[in-house]
């Protein structure tokens, strides 16, 4: 599922149009309604005004380096979560309100704004980290990420290291967006493994939920790796081949348990997805 970008709900692009607003009024020498409601609706320390200096954050940072580009988004979605989402919804319909009560909403919403893009994309991230997002499309999220990290950066993003950037961080968070960072991972490594076997997929799901506590994933790890170790070695007496029989001697014997001192990473669970095949194919035989 892909979230719908909703001019209504964008405090940054409703910021944007009642600055361009004001300024057509004043060319045409009226009145302009717009300031008393920027005035009124952004002034303050209230959830709104919260929102909307997140969106101003990113307008004012262009050209900036990577690191600080991702620091920007990864502070942003943090403060953004601390919201009163309920009250930020008030408060926006209030100013949608008054918005209608003073222009044609039609009219107003079709002014033209520069960095639209940019708006609608952390618009779509707020919405999707806020909201419940289990079904939502990874390849989505991805897309809204690269478009603020290439407007922050004015540089072209690499897809796969948008999607790595976005497991690192989602993993610090809850239940369900753990979930999502596990059907991104479980794309990611579709590229390599068509078919996943179940306890490749269950491995894969244990590094997302127990990314934060070392100890337990290191006891699920040696737990497979002894149990890929006997499989190895039990279905080795099977293969009629000397010299395979030597090799997987020597994988079994090299499949060694990690100590509490190891840094557990990425290598590991590509590993552990290597030898799962390795037993699947010994299966077979």
């Amino acid at each position: 599922m892909k979230i719908r970008h909703s001019k209504f709900k964008n405090t940054g692009l409703i910021f944007e149009l009642l600055v361009k607003q004001i300024a057509a009024d004043t060319l045409s020498n009226k009145e302009s309604k717009a300031i008393a409601i920027l005035k009124k609706h952004f002034t303050g320390k209230t959830a709104l005004v919260r929102e909307f200096k997140l969106y101003e954050f990113i307008l004012k940072n262009k050209g900036i380096g990577q690191q600080k580009a991702e620091t920007i988004l990864s502070t942003i979605t943090e403060i953004s979560r601390n919201l009163d989402q309920k009250l930020l919804k008030k408060q926006k319909y209030d100013l949608i309100s008054d918005i209608k009560e003073s222009y044609n909403s039609e009219e107003f919403f079709g002014i033209q704004t520069n960095d639209y893009k940019a708006l609608a994309s952390l618009y779509c991230l707020l919405e999707a980290q806020n909201n419940d997002i289990t079904s939502i499309d990874p390849n989505s999220l991805v897309s809204y990420k690269s478009t603020l990290l290439e407007h922050l950066t004015t540089a072209v993003q690499d897809p796969l290291d948008v999607k790595d950037t976005l497991i690192e961080e989602y993993c610090k968070y809850d239940k369900d967006l753990k979930m999502l960072t596990f059907k991104i991972m479980l794309e990611k490594f579709n590229d390599n493994y068509k078919d996943l076997l179940p306890e490749q997929k269950n491995i894969l799901k244990e590094f997302i939920t127990s990314v934060n506590s070392q100890t337990r994933l290191r006891n699920v790890i040696n737990e497979e790796l002894l149990k890929i170790a006997t499989a190895v070695g039990k279905l080795s007496t099977k293969v009629k081949d000397e010299v395979i029989k030597i090799k997987l001697d020597e994988v079994s014997k090299s499949i060694k348990a990690l100590k509490k001192t190891d840094k557990i990473t990425d290598n590991h669970l590509v590993n552990l997805m290597q030898y799962y095949d390795l037993v699947n194919e010994l299966k077979s035989l």
